[in-house]
């Protein structure tokens, strides 16, 4: 039995760092994927070429932050702590086991304060660069979602207090439609959208720009909302970020113009239920895109006619209820819905109005859409075998990068305040796992290369040994 003592603890040793770190490890595999030194121009205006201290170098405060978003680490100090200790991590960093590691402070200020918002993009674009330069890329089809980051708010430390409605970005277009809806059937114009009313919202006294979420089985907490565009490879081409309490069809504007910039060969978007309605099934379509949307439940009352089964005629501009009977046009309102209604006295004789209707003036009253028929392509689109395939991909892309990001890279919660250090944050962590994932997907294809290469020159040596022989 060999008995292991602790006397060789004070013992100095020579070694080199560069024989300890293995040849697959994953930070190798990441360092030969891309030439750092790119930071460097992206950083450059943000330095004095000859005022002031050295600073520490750029690349090396990169390499930390994306040390900590790697391996999930929850804060700089335990990074820098664990980059201590770490043979591999100082090796990524081009330190030696005896240099002293910048302070997690200093990491900290920069982020915070000399590194942007336009400066983390332009990091998370070089990237995605580099990946579309590679061949990685597939921006023809973009798979869309929102995932919630619970936010360092106190659910405690909360205020009530009365906001304006935000106004729709595509109000005046719709107004416009409105207004020529309504000339069309006779009616007088509107003469603009009514001044914004104002609503109750439970705000964070702790972090103001963080959103109240609440939905199914979570607990009520404050958290942001992370609106995430990925390829059919689960690259992320881009993120938004935004109040907890904003639905994700309210801020797909937002991500959809990001995307549409940067990508304009995209032709599909590929988005969940929650996105279903008329204005984002317009534009995306006016663009001369395809929203491929799943089956949306009918917002009817249970046990009653489902809304679709109100058939709209064109021809004749009425509806036609189940028991085949005409709903006239009546009006069209400020939020842009047609309402046809029923006459109360064959409503009153039917002998399924209770399935219809518990009006006391035995009426029925059903309302489309002026954009109802964007819907009505969507649903087509929604049939087709190709593309019913491609909204199933879902689960193994988009859904995947959300999974993954909560799981290996500490995304569940952040402990960033306000709406740009959370979107730094958020932005820093997609742009490490996109960078691992071209790591391996790089190191991968080169080493299947080099086996193949070794196959044929095998087979080569083998007929020329043949030939010898022969």
């Amino acid at each position: 039995m060999i008995v292991k003592g602790r006397e060789n603890r004070d013992q100095l040793e020579v070694f080199s760092i560069e024989e300890f770190v293995p040849t697959d490890h994953l930070l190798r595999k990441i360092d030969s994927a891309v030439d750092f030194s790119h930071i460097y121009d992206i950083v450059e205006d943000l330095y004095c070429a000859d005022n002031g201290r050295p600073s520490i170098d750029p690349v090396v405060i990169f390499k930390m932050v994306l040390i900590q978003h790697l391996y999930g680490l929850p804060s700089l100090r335990r990074t820098v702590e664990e980059i201590k200790m770490n043979v591999a991590y100082r090796w990524f960093l081009g330190y030696l086991m005896n240099e002293q590691i910048p302070h997690f402070s200093t990491v900290s200020y920069n982020f915070r304060h000399r590194y942007t918002e336009k400066t983390i993009e332009e990091i998370f674009y070089w990237i995605l660069s580099e990946i579309e330069r590679a061949g990685y890329l597939s921006p023809e089809t973009v798979f869309v979602d929102g995932t919630h980051i619970k936010a360092n708010a106190n659910i405690k430390k909360a205020v009530k207090k009365a906001v304006p409605q935000a106004a729709k970005r595509y109000e005046e277009e719709l107004m416009a439609e409105i207004n020529e809806d309504r000339e069309n059937h006779g009616k007088k114009p509107f003469d603009g959208p009514k001044p914004p009313e104002e609503k109750e919202i439970t705000a964070s006294a702790t972090d103001p720009e963080s959103g109240m979420f609440h939905k199914g089985e979570h607990k009520k907490c404050f958290a942001y909302t992370a609106q995430t565009g990925c390829d059919k490879n689960g690259y992320v081409m881009e993120v938004t970020v935004n109040p907890g309490n904003i639905h994700d069809s309210t801020a797909f504007d937002g991500l959809y113009d990001k995307l549409t910039e940067h990508n304009p060969e995209i032709e599909n978007i590929v988005m969940d239920a929650g996105y279903k309605t008329p204005w984002i099934s317009k534009r995306v379509i006016d663009d001369g895109r395809i929203p491929v949307l799943p089956y949306k439940r009918p917002m009817g009352k249970k046990g009653n006619y489902a809304p679709y089964e109100y058939v709209y005629d064109e021809y004749y501009d009425c509806v036609i209820c189940p028991e085949n009977q005409v709903l006239s046009y009546v009006t069209t309102n400020r939020e842009g819905h047609r309402e046809f209604n029923s006459k109360s006295y064959i409503c009153e004789k039917c002998p399924t109005k209770h399935l219809c209707t518990e009006s006391q003036k035995n009426e029925k009253t059903v309302t489309k859409h002026i954009w109802f028929d964007y819907l009505e392509t969507v649903e087509d689109i929604r049939y087709t075998p190709e593309y019913k395939t491609l909204y199933e991909r879902r689960k193994e892309t988009i859904e995947r990068v959300f999974a993954d990001a909560k799981e290996k890279y500490a995304m569940r919660y952040t402990q960033y305040r306000g709406l740009s250090q959370v979107t730094k944050w958020v932005r820093l962590k997609f742009a490490a796992m996109n960078l691992k994932k071209y790591a391996l997907h790089k190191w991968i294809s080169s080493h299947r290369y080099s086996a193949s290469i070794g196959i044929y020159a095998f087979f080569v040596k083998l007929k020329f040994l043949t030939l010898n022989l022969a």
